[in-house]
């Protein structure tokens, strides 16, 4: 699916370039702030996935200690430069920064990954807008499988702006009825079990096991985490398996559709732009 969305994104652009020589292509300005592997390792495969359709992707570091007043600034700058189509702040930020103060710097009409109030405001009155990558992905991924939504029981763990909220409203948008989990919701299995479709955006491993899983369920796995050399899901894949009808793998599964959605992001962000470029 994500190779599919891949060609289609590289040939629009294409043909858009195509159309008035000399103009410029997307523009996406990334912003890492420290030095975590794993952030490192996200940021590197989405300016690769730029580079392989054409979309223009410049990398920001700020060091570790970077305070909110700086990182503000250089969101402001990326706000006015009229060269930037998308802006991506990478997730999470050291400890000391607060990121919704700094999400909320972001000009919601360059918002690539679709995180600002106005956006997900944009989300849950079902109008269009740039919507959370990985809760687009989400969707996608369960429309490939050929799953009529409506009626069907939905168990979301985890609650994040990032992937559990926006999923759920998408998810209830389409018909479902959605179950949410978090960290205080006790016996959760009860819940997870009367689940038709089973979503896990926690980041802790193998949180989800056989008996959290209704016979012949889709499970998603959105968490992910570094164990050493490892990446590993919220789910055990080896148990749920045996009772699961599906289940995306990780690595390998949601992560390169949120890709995917993120240069889709640009590419509309873009889009709206062009009358000016």
């Amino acid at each position: 699916m994500a190779a599919g969305m891949r060609t289609s994104i590289q040939e629009k652009i294409q043909q858009i370039l195509a159309e008035k020589p000399g103009r410029r292509p997307p523009f996406l300005a990334a912003i890492l702030v420290g030095d975590n592997p794993a952030s490192e390792v996200y940021v590197g495969a989405k300016q690769r996935a730029c580079a392989s359709v054409g979309i223009t992707s410049q990398l920001y570091r700020l060091p570790i200690d970077t305070t909110q007043e700086e990182l503000a600034k250089q969101i402001h700058a990326l706000n006015l430069n009229p060269e930037v189509d998308g802006i991506l702040l990478q997730l999470p930020l050291p400890e000391h920064l607060k990121a919704l103060e700094a999400v909320l710097e972001i000009d919601p009409d360059k918002d690539a990954d679709g995180l600002t109030p106005t956006q997900q405001g944009r989300l849950n009155w079902n109008i269009p807008g740039v919507y959370p990558c990985t809760a687009l992905a989400v969707l996608l991924i369960l429309d490939s499988l050929h799953l009529s939504l409506e009626g069907k029981v939905v168990a979301i763990v985890g609650q994040s702006v990032i992937v559990g909220a926006p999923t759920a409203s998408l998810l209830a948008q389409r018909g479902a009825t959605v179950i949410q989990l978090n960290e205080h919701t006790k016996n959760p299995a009860e819940f997870t079990r009367q689940a038709d479709i089973l979503i896990s955006a926690t980041g802790v491993v193998h949180l989800v096991r056989k008996e959290w899983v209704k016979p012949g369920a889709v499970v998603i796995d959105v968490g992910i985490k570094r164990v050493g050399d490892l990446t590993l899901g919220d789910v055990y894949t080896e148990e749920v398996a045996t009772v699961a009808s599906h289940i995306t793998p990780v690595p390998g599964g949601v992560g390169p559709v949120t890709v995917a959605v993120l240069l889709q992001n640009c590419l509309e962000i873009y889009l709206g732009r062009l009358l000016y470029l």
